[in-house]
């Protein structure tokens, strides 16, 4: 339908997320999807059952604002147990309706017009978004592979008096990073004295390999002193189209963010924060998940030995990246478009993370499948 509107956009550089693009190429020719961040099987059968029974006790109107009580209290309970700092259960934990809107709820409630916000690429594509709708600008510091390690003499050099945020992503998503006890070190030296929040985007808490720590801001009181700390459950317990997270912040940033949250969705699904609530009684379902996508990540390394890619080691996440600069001059967008069209097997393009277009000939794989589908993937990709 034609409109006589005239449109200003406020995402002028903002089109179709790669990930829709990908995921209707992938469709479009039957390809073997390991592309999305998703998975493929089942989540917990109770915690289905746990939902439904929510539903039929006819729990299925609006929840607390700020998430349920029994459910907030696990969250304290399991963050204090894993990385000792106690949240106030009432003030500092708000459930919300997926980490997304957690990331979009702090960046609107603390984020002001003329701030700028510390950003790293290759960069989930909603962060810089969520920081230009402030009207404030991104600082983009890009990082490098093959080990893609934050450069923390350009962090410092590049704060200046409007700098309020610093936006970090641990375990990383793409590269399969962590930050390790180094990282925080410098992160609380250059933050100290200052008045920047650190937005911590830890979504794949429990998806940490080979015995790393976790270095949730939680884990570090000065540090959390000044953080939002997000997460989901939809990646904890298989889920994702729950659209399920929670934020931690002290009372006076959370208080702020609450005000957002309140006119943004009001309260997240009230059925689903029954049924999550009462699977977080049962730990093992998250504290197993190193071992459970460890193995995942090391059956698709085993099965890609044959493969011409360059595997870069993954230490956490749902993802690997590899290189295929030795193979090819093409750019990495036409390589995962003809992986798709002659292989049948779908990745996502590192360049899609960087705003510019960055291109390291690498590409991203997902491995949060079943071992049927990881198995069929690499089999065409050794083929390449």
């Amino acid at each position: 339908m034609h409109t006589p509107i005239a449109q200003r956009s406020k995402l002028p550089h903002v089109g179709t997320t790669i990930f829709t693009v990908i995921g209707q190429l992938a469709a479009k020719h039957q390809a073997i999807n390991l592309s999305q961040g998703a998975p493929n099987f089942p989540c917990s059968e109770a915690l289905v059952r746990y939902a439904h029974e929510a539903m039929q006790a006819g729990h299925n109107q609006y929840a607390p604002m700020s998430g349920l009580p029994v459910l907030r209290q696990a969250i304290v309970d399991k963050v204090e147990a894993l990385y000792g700092q106690r949240y106030d259960v009432d003030s500092e934990v708000t459930v919300m309706a997926s980490a997304s809107e957690a990331l979009f709820s702090a960046v609107t409630a603390l984020v002001h017009e003329g701030d700028e916000v510390i950003v790293f690429e290759p960069a989930f594509d909603s962060y810089i978004p969520m920081i230009e709708l402030q009207g404030a600008t991104p600082v983009v510091i890009k990082l490098a592979a093959p080990d893609f390690a934050i450069p923390w003499d350009e962090v410092a050099a590049r704060i200046t008096p409007r700098t309020r945020m610093i936006l970090l992503n641990t375990p990383h998503n793409p590269t399969g990073t962590v930050l390790g006890a180094a990282d925080v070190a410098r992160l609380e030296a250059i933050t100290e004295g200052t008045d920047i929040v650190v937005l911590s985007d830890e979504v794949y808490e429990h998806v940490v390999f080979d015995g790393e720590l976790h270095h949730s801001m939680s884990r570090h009181p000065r540090l959390a002193a000044r953080s939002v700390v997000v997460t989901s459950f939809g990646k904890t317990f298989h889920v994702t189209g729950w659209r399920l997270g929670y934020c931690l912040a002290p009372q006076a940033l959370m208080d702020e963010i609450r005000k957002v949250h309140q006119f943004a969705m009001f309260a997240a699904d009230t059925p689903m924060q029954y049924a999550i609530a009462r699977l977080m009684a049962e730990p093992e379902h998250y504290l197993g998940l190193p071992a459970f996508y460890q193995q995942k990540r090391d059956f698709l390394v085993n099965a890609l030995q044959d493969s011409p890619l360059q595997l870069i080691p993954s230490r956490g996440s749902f993802f690997m990246l590899a290189s295929f600069a030795h193979l090819s001059d093409e750019s990495d967008s036409d390589f995962v478009q003809r992986l798709i069209t002659q292989h049948g097997v779908a990745t996502i393009p590192v360049s899609a993370f960087y705003r510019d277009g960055t291109d390291q000939r690498v590409i991203r794989l997902s491995f949060a499948k079943d071992e049927a589908t990881l198995q069929a993937g690499a089999e065409r990709l050794c083929r390449i």
